[in-house]
């Protein structure tokens, strides 16, 4: 308990035990600071429990009934009977992430962070009362990220979201998908994959909002081409169950029909009941975390990381601003979290992957850039003879020559995305792509075989 040498019982005090709380903790306890950390359900968050692992592993099933057909043209004998079978899935599932739980939990254990189980809520800017018990630290640290947005519309609670689908009994025949943003586009592929009906129900008129347009685009003339049904510019007003699952309607007066419907709408920062508001702490709009580029709220001891803070909502993001956050306060080593020119996937089908400005983002900061991409069939599918075509895009500042922006969608571009990532993170000009060697046969040669503008973009002209 407290003494004359340590007035509080722990120098940092975290709530929220996802990938950016635990670094955090884990980091600062490293420094010699003594931690604690508190959470209600399980360790790892989110992205271990219930979002980026389990729906990456789910995304690898969905693919397997295309490959499987694939393989036919590649002289595989695939007449007999292929089956799936969604239980032993979701057990496989849940088995790697029990696995992955352990791992976090012997990670806060080595490290020497004290963990509390229940939730915690802040009495003060110093105290913590947790399961009943009420403790105190020097710093406190929100890290307890989102959790997806329903609308408030009749019969929403029949409706699941991205956590229940990871724990459905049955794969539902006939799915409908309120969103297009990358969770909605993910779910809508696994889906789709697994043998599931699936539309997409939008209130705009196309995927992937905040994205590269061309990308967004693309994305949706590959789901169309595949069957996922596009329903834009409609709005959910009410879910009705009827004997057959459920109906829901839509803003432009159409129904349909579905076994289970899915909200991924968006998702806000999960502060509501925290007791922030005993602590002073300004929160936002959204109800996230108000802080400044070292992670600081408004009360000088109090922190937040991750999607708790609506800044970037990307789990290797909440790992850097954790581990920025530690060396910062406890490591003597001032550090900032940088969200510029971060690479990302979506593991749509097919996948995307993403680094720097878009096209619109890049017109309206320089006025013109130049555009060069590049569309073609992949050579796996030559010989399956399927539609599906990869597009790649690099935009390009042309009085640096540098590249600005880099947008690829089709298989493996995740993969890509990531040493492409690099090289747009340094700088790279143009001209260093260019005289780059191409590795052959791949569709990554593509990104350095780009020698003819496709076209200049303009502030007014993208705009417009």
């Amino acid at each position: 308990m407290t003494n004359n040498a340590h007035p509080f019982d722990y120098d940092l005090f975290v709530i929220g035990a996802g990938s950016g709380g635990v670094r955090a903790a884990r980091i600062s306890a490293g420094h010699g600071a003594r931690v604690a950390i508190a959470e209600e359900y399980r360790v790892g968050g989110t992205c271990v429990i219930r979002g980026c692992v389990p729906k990456k592993l789910l995304s690898y099933a969905s693919h397997y009934g295309e490959d499987i057909a694939d393989a036919a043209a590649y002289g595989w004998n695939v007449t007999g009977p292929v089956t799936f079978d969604w239980p032993t899935l979701i057990a496989a599932k849940d088995k790697e992430i029990d696995r992955l739980n352990g791992l976090y939990l012997k990670g806060l254990e080595g490290a020497g962070v004290t963990l509390l189980e229940g939730r915690a809520r802040l009495v003060d800017a110093h105290t913590v009362e947790v399961a009943g018990q009420s403790v105190t630290a020097a710093h406190i640290l929100i890290a307890t990220g989102a959790t997806p947005e329903v609308p408030d519309i009749p019969g929403a609670d029949l409706a699941i979201t991205s956590n229940e689908a990871f724990h459905l009994p049955a794969l539902p025949k006939r799915v409908v998908v309120v969103g297009a943003g990358y969770i909605a586009v993910e779910f809508a592929g696994i889906f789709h994959g697994l043998g599931s009906h699936t539309t997409i129900v939008h209130r705009r008129g196309q995927l992937l909002r905040g994205f590269d347009d061309d990308i967004a685009r693309h994305l949706g003339d590959e789901y169309a081409r595949k069957g996922i049904a596009l329903h834009f510019n409609a709005s959910p007003t009410a879910i009705d169950k009827v004997a057959g699952g459920l109906v829901l309607h839509l803003s432009d007066g159409t129904s349909i029909e579905a076994d289970a419907v899915m909200f991924a709408t968006g998702r806000r920062p999960n502060t509501k009941g925290l007791g922030l508001e005993n602590a002073g702490v300004v929160l936002g709009q959204k109800g996230e975390v108000k802080v400044d580029l070292y992670s600081r709220s408004n009360v000088p001891n109090i922190y937040a990381v991750g999607d708790v803070t609506d800044r970037m909502a990307l789990t290797p993001v909440a790992i850097k601003e954790g581990h920025a956050f530690a060396d910062t306060v406890f490591g003597g080593r001032p550090g900032l979290a940088d969200h510029n020119d971060v690479p990302t996937a979506v593991f749509s089908q097919p996948a995307i992957g993403t680094v720097g400005l878009t096209e619109a983002q890049a017109a309206a900061r320089f006025g013109t850039v130049d555009i060069y991409e590049a569309g073609f069939r992949p050579m796996k599918h030559t010989l399956t003879g399927r539609a599906t075509r990869t597009y790649m895009k690099l935009i390009v500042e042309p009085r640096s020559d540098r590249v600005v922006g880099a947008h690829l969608i089709g298989d493996d571009t995740p993969e890509i995305i990531q040493a492409l990532g690099i090289a747009v993170k340094m700088g790279a000009t143009k001209a260093q792509f260019d005289r780059t060697v191409a590795v052959h046969p791949t569709a990554a040669e593509e990104l350095v075989l780009m020698r003819t503008r496709a076209r200049i973009a303009k502030a007014d002209a993208v705009a417009s």
